[in-house]
Parts: structure tokens; C-alpha cells; sequence
């Protein structure tokens, strides 16, 4: 019988040094690890996580709608809208991360993901959105389960933006 052996490089197999890093196959190389933080049981409930620190949510992905608003003043109003839209829904703690794609041929224009449980309930917050009202967008909608920990993206995301002077 034929005995198949891993290749081991000759520095490890004999615990050669190399420059200033010994390298040995009898004694492995091991890094501190960092104490594990604390469960918070109180953040925990507040973002709605479930025992594995994850929860529902909604991913909804605003395409290119059929109907492009002529640029002026009502495709500023409407996109203003939009963003007043977003900020309200973030304010009442239905709408976790949003934001735009990169400009790109796929038609995909933003991201919205919904801390709701159906995806009724995310079709219902997104027809409120003055693109979706106006045809400049439409949405496609996909259940996620993700980190609960997305919930404090609005929170902090405040807390990164300058003030305006």
C-alpha cells in the first residue's frame, strides 16, 4: 500500500525561522482572542432580534419604472419627496437601511429593507414613496432574515452626518 502524504513546505517541517517569524508544525501560531462582548438583552428587544440576534425583514429593490418625470421642477419635487419619504419611514423604525445602487445597465436604482414581517406590509409603505407613485420607479420584494443589528443603522448614520451650518 502507497502512503499519500500532505505537502508540507521544508521551513515548517523542520521549524526552519524565516526572517523573524519561526514557523513550526509542533507549535502552532495563536493570536489573543478578544473577550466576547456582553449580551445587551435590553438593545436585544429593542431592534427586535430573535435569540440568534437576527429578525425578519423585507428587501425591496426599486428598478426603473415605465415612466420617466421630465426633468424641472416636478422631478425635484418628486425626488425630494422621495427623500422626505425615506426619512419618515426611518423615524418610525419601519425602514432600516435605504440607500441608491451605482449608476450601472441593470435598471436596479435603489435599496430600501423593511423591518416588517410580509411583504404586504413592505408593498404598502413603498406605494406611499413618490417615485412609486409616479411611475419612475417600481419595486420587486424578497423576505430576508438578517441582523437584528441593521436597526441601529439610522441611529448611527445621525450620528456620522455633520451638522449643516
Amino acid at each position: 500500500m502507497r502512503l499519500i502524504r500532505p505537502f508540507v513546505p521544508a521551513a515548517m517541517a523542520f521549524g526552519i525561522a524565516l526572517g523573524s517569524l519561526s514557523v513550526s508544525a509542533a507549535a502552532p501560531v495563536t493570536t489573543p482572542q478578544a473577550p466576547a462582548p456582553a449580551f445587551d438583552a435590553d438593545l436585544a428587544q429593542r431592534h427586535g432580534a430573535d435569540e440568534l440576534g437576527m429578525r425578519r425583514y423585507v428587501l425591496v429593490v426599486l428598478k426603473t419604472g415605465p415612466t420617466r418625470m421630465p426633468d424641472g421642477e416636478a422631478r425635484t419635487a418628486m425626488f425630494a419627496g422621495h427623500m422626505a419619504n425615506i426619512q419618515r419611514l426611518a423615524k418610525e423604525g419601519k425602514l432600516a437601511v435605504a440607500g441608491p445602487f451605482m449608476p450601472s445597465d441593470s435598471g436596479w436604482r435603489g435599496l430600501f429593507i423593511f423591518a416588517v414581517e410580509s411583504i404586504e406590509e413592505a408593498k404598502a409603505l413603498t406605494e406611499t414613496d413618490p417615485v412609486i407613485v409616479h411611475g419612475e420607479m417600481v419595486a420587486e420584494y424578497h423576505p430576508w432574515y438578517g441582523s437584528a443589528a441593521l436597526m441601529a443603522t439610522a441611529e448611527l448614520h445621525e450620528r456620522m452626518v455633520p451638522p449643516k451650518d
